[in-house]
């Protein structure tokens, strides 16, 4: 064997300690500082078992509850990747891949079957079968339903198990259905009687639960049976909510914590300067926005929408607030991502335009409006500094805008879905379909503007079973701009999400871009490099 191939041999080896290497390495001429830093980069690079990781996460809340169905912010999708599995996932790459179903297939859209993974335990020990799977998703439905997921699984006119399968009976084809599955809503946990048990916070996933403290922390610790090979390499983690960026800036920095996202980006400079510290945007289909209830006067005059959309100056959003980190919005959901993304031939970008604004008041009936927004910074990083910007540049339509400062731990369940508008922002969904079932379909439960279109949800229904790309992309753009023209969703930008990591940390190359950190599936793909 070579010499070169004798070195990496050693240094692939998790027996070879550094000195050892180290030695190995000046026999073979290699200086002891080049030997020492390629075992430091290669150890680094190579993901690792133990370790504690404290990560600070934004969006948690006093009122967060285990069960997923009511999960509404990246906090508890965090918490919930750490606990349990969905039957799919999105890989890193952006592609759809198996996760607790080790198949599926349909011969028409309409009815798929899915193979669950054999050997699959929930921490309780309980084995996973199909029973577990229809019982979490079975509640999710219903009338009475409140899921955020409700939306996504009300096309379903029955699922049963059968043998190792899971058979969904949809109402109509669904070409989309294998990602819906994969939503965070719908994760799985056991089935007693019929009924989901989530109390526990028991799943099939890398950690199981230690204690739970809402809107201030959750310690979870590895699961020795994990039934995914080479994840979930931290012995535990503490996940912290931290609200104030200042406070996670601070502790990314001193070492109290190891990771941090959604930066204050005046700060970015700095962070880049630390040599323990690594920033890392990464662009998606996030957006922020400020949806306007759609059932309410004075929005419940599209004139007035329309009004309230040329009175916001989108480019200085993107300058002022993003420091360049992002792009302009166009009052559509759908991002550059997604693959039936409106051209700006089809969909033409709005611009500020004061004069435009007054003339749609005008239609309305008025000369001038006075309204209250509702904001708080953990509806997006920087919406109180945005709204007072959007109500500076609106005094030239004679538009008068109140922004009332909300507090960030109850602003979930207090402001989002019950003040008349407010801001948010949202992940982006891999496909059209599921973002418009979500939070653009008439009933939706996460419909957070109260939007009722009957041509928008006519076409939502047809395109969900087209098959044929061209027709399928037709409509899609039809529904954007309908969005655009008639919906109460204000889309001013799009926003890298940004992240700050220490390097003591080992993560991928490659992160997904569908969420935040590394798709929020950081606990089972990062791991300790030092």
């Amino acid at each position: 064997m070579k010499s070169d191939d004798k070195l990496m041999h050693a240094l692939q080896s998790p027996k070879t300690s550094r000195r050892d290497f180290i030695r190995y390495a000046v026999a073979a001429g290699v200086t002891a500082t080049v030997a020492g830093s390629m075992f430091d980069k290669a150890r680094a690079a190579t993901p690792q078992k133990g370790g504690s990781f404290v990560q600070a996460l934004t969006g948690g809340g006093t009122k967060d509850v285990l069960d997923p169905a009511q999960t509404n912010d990246s906090y508890m999708i965090n918490v919930g990747n750490q606990l349990r599995n969905n039957l799919t996932e999105m890989s890193p790459e952006g592609q759809l891949r198996s996760e607790l179903a080790e198949s599926w297939e349909s011969a028409d859209a309409a009815t798929w079957v899915f193979k669950l993974r054999k050997g699959v335990e929930f921490h309780n020990g309980k084995t996973l079968d199909a029973n577990d799977v229809v019982a979490s998703f079975n509640h999710h439905r219903g009338e009475d339903s409140k899921s955020g997921a409700k939306g996504l699984v009300k096309q379903i006119k029955d699922v049963k198990a059968d043998g190792d399968n899971v058979i969904f009976e949809l109402e109509g084809g669904n070409a989309d259905w294998p990602f819906i599955v994969s939503d965070y809503h719908l994760m799985i946990c056991p089935g007693k009687d019929g009924k989901m048990e989530w109390e526990s916070g028991v799943g099939t996933g890398g950690y199981s639960l230690e204690n739970f403290e809402p809107g201030v922390s959750t310690k979870v610790k590895r699961n020795p049976n994990y039934w995914k090979e080479n994840a979930a390499f931290f012995e535990d983690i503490d996940n912290l909510f931290v609200a104030d960026a200042n406070a996670r800036t601070t502790g990314v920095r001193t070492g109290s914590l190891h990771s941090m996202s959604n930066l204050d980006l005046k700060t970015v400079a700095l962070l880049e300067k630390d040599p323990n510290v690594v920033v890392k945007p990464v662009t998606g289909n996030k957006h922020a926005v400020l949806p306007m209830h759609c059932d309410v006067a004075p929005f419940s005059d599209v004139n007035v929408r329309l009004a309230l959309k040329h009175a916001i100056n989108r480019e200085e959003f993107v300058q002022k607030i993003l420091l360049g980190q992002g792009e302009v919005g166009n009052d559509s959901p759908i991002g550059p991502a997604n693959i039936y993304r409106a051209t700006a031939e089809e969909m033409p970008q709005r611009q500020y335009d004061p004069e435009m604004a007054k003339s749609f008041l005008k239609k309305a009936g008025m000369e001038n409006l006075k309204v209250q927004i509702h904001v708080a910074d953990t509806g997006f990083e920087g919406a109180v500094d945005a709204a007072q910007l959007y109500a500076e540049s609106a005094k030239a339509a004679g538009i008068e805008i109140e922004v009332v400062r909300e507090a960030d731990d109850a602003y979930w369940d207090d402001v989002w879905l019950k003040k008349p508008w407010c801001a948010g922002y949202w992940g982006g969904r891999p496909t059209e379909d599921w973002m418009f079932s979500q939070v653009y379909s008439k009933g939706a439960d996460w419909n957070e503007t109260k939007w009722a279109n009957e041509e928008f949800n006519k076409l939502l229904v047809e395109a969900r079973s087209e098959l044929d790309e061209k027709k399928r992309r037709e409509l899609y753009v039809q529904m954007q701009i309908l969005c655009n023209q008639d919906g109460g969703a204000l889309i001013p930008m799009f926003m890298a999400y940004t992240h700050a990591v220490s390097k003591k940390i080992g993560t991928p190359e490659k992160w997904a871009n569908n969420w935040e950190l590394d798709g929020h599936k950081n606990g089972e793909r990062w791991w300790m490099a030092g």
